[in-house]
């Protein structure tokens, strides 16, 4: 009598699908590979935007880049959700494969699978969650979500290098039942057709909020590309706390370059040249959209303080505190004839929810390095 090749009961044993087959399998995997893959890349480039190394650098052009990086590394996000459910459909019983227990490599491969489902797990919903806002947990999502993607690729690549043998057999060939016979063909082509035709629809649902053509469409987007003038707003002026010192009729903005300091009232900025440009504006959460930008260049600002010097510059906001209360601009954005101390937006005033009475827009950076409710630019020496 023949061992069982699943150490489950005889009756589960026989219902399995010959769908759920290694060909399924790794055919999936590849997939779900590749979206992890572009997930962790486009991931670096928005962490290390936000946090970034000494030997990092970002262009300024062309404007649209980070929207185009970071709409594509939720989009992935997204569609991955779907595939992963498709592949441990197709992998759970060999779970229960026999040898139960087996020697090293095995422990190697259930180790490596328990981490890689754990960490990919944890990675998607609480992605998830942030591009909704809902923040369920104590941890600092920015930083716990790049250390994970970490562990995700380790415990992937891992997981690859003990299946490589496994995965080049079942693409060399059709994959069969466990009693020798071949595997239906159009079963096996459904379960593929159903998982990428759900990982569409699933990134279709979500996409719009990045491309604006695919908002009828993108039903579960958090943003619908519409807010105040045309823009969507992620933090308002009362949860920053600044709507009366941003309605102060004395407030006053302070630019120090090379020592030399000047404060300007929104007056005073009205009166130096003004320039409009159309920049993106994109949000780590993934949404993003075009809009009209009016006030004055950086650099036309910073001349009229003192020659400036090169270097970092340093803007602060009212808002006293957190993530959203300063950032710093690398000296190749400062220089960039979209780098904006925008007034207006869309032909008309700021809205105090989008920064009023100013506010720092640069291209191709993310919407929270774009600091509104301006106090403060100083060149950094």
């Amino acid at each position: 009598m023949s061992t069982p090749p699943f150490a489950l009961p005889e009756a589960i044993t026989r219902r399995i699908s010959p769908a759920r087959s290694p060909a399924v399998a790794a055919r999936l995997g590849i997939a779900v590979g590749v979206a992890i893959t572009v997930c962790f890349l486009t991931g670096l480039i928005s962490h290390w935007i936000q946090h970034p190394p000494g030997w990092f650098w970002w262009p300024a052009h062309p404007v649209w880049l980070y929207r185009v990086t970071q709409g594509t590394h939720v989009v992935t996000g997204v569609l991955t959700i779907a595939l992963v459910l498709a592949k441990l459909w197709s992998v759970y019983p060999r779970l229960f494969a026999r040898p139960v227990l087996g020697g090293p490599l095995r422990w190697a491969e259930r180790a490596s699978v328990a981490v890689l489902v754990g960490a990919v797990g944890f990675q998607l919903m609480t992605g998830l969650f942030n591009i909704a806002q809902f923040y369920a947990w104590h941890f600092f999502f920015t930083s716990t979500h790049y250390a994970m993607a970490y562990v995700a690729v380790g415990a992937m690549l891992v997981h690859v290098a003990v299946k490589l043998p496994v995965v080049r057999s079942a693409l060399g060939g059709p994959a069969a039942r466990s009693d020798g016979t071949p595997a239906e063909s159009l079963s096996r082509r459904t379960v593929l057709s159903a998982a990428a035709l759900s990982a569409t629809v699933a990134g279709l649902s979500i996409a719009g909020q990045s491309i604006p053509w695919l908002r009828p469409i993108s039903v579960l987007a958090p943003r619908s590309g519409t807010g105040p003038q045309g823009v969507p707003v992620n933090r308002t002026a009362a949860q920053a706390d600044v709507r009366a010192a941003a309605l102060d009729p004395e407030y006053r903005l302070a630019v120090t370059v090379s020592g030399h300091r000047k404060t300007l009232s929104r007056a005073d900025l009205r009166a130096l040249p003004q320039t409009t440009a159309a920049v993106p504006i994109a949000c780590v959460e993934g949404w993003s959209t075009t809009a009209h930008w009016s006030g004055v260049r950086l650099r036309d600002l910073l001349a009229a303080v003192a020659e400036y010097p090169g270097g970092d510059v340093v803007f602060r906001s009212l808002e006293k505190s957190g993530l959203y209360s300063s950032s710093t601009l690398p000296a190749n954005f400062v220089t960039a004839d979209e780098t904006l101390i925008a007034l207006r937006l869309n032909g008309n005033d700021l809205d105090l929810d989008h920064g009023y009475p100013c506010r720092l827009i640069a291209p191709n950076r993310p919407g929270v390095l774009q600091t509104k409710w301006l106090s403060e630019i100083e060149v950094r020496t």
